[in-house]
């Protein structure tokens, strides 16, 4: 079941109701940090980013940057 636009309208018409317009950026904010945070500490726990993953492979085995 697929939301319709008038639904998705209607939802953001209670959140506006229920956290008002003001807290609406703070709130933002704060989940696009979170988000942050998150990925960091996947790329510390083993994972390399993809653009350093990519750069890795694309050198030569004896070429690579010994950072």
């Amino acid at each position: 079941m697929r939301l319709q636009g008038w639904e998705w309208i209607i939802i953001l018409a209670i959140v506006l109701l229920l956290w008002g317009a003001p807290k609406l950026p703070a709130l933002a904010k704060s989940a696009a940090q979170s988000m942050r945070i998150f990925k960091k500490e996947i790329n510390k726990n083993g994972e390399a980013p993809e653009a350093s993953n990519t750069e890795a492979q694309a050198a030569p085995e004896g070429e690579k940057n010994k950072d």
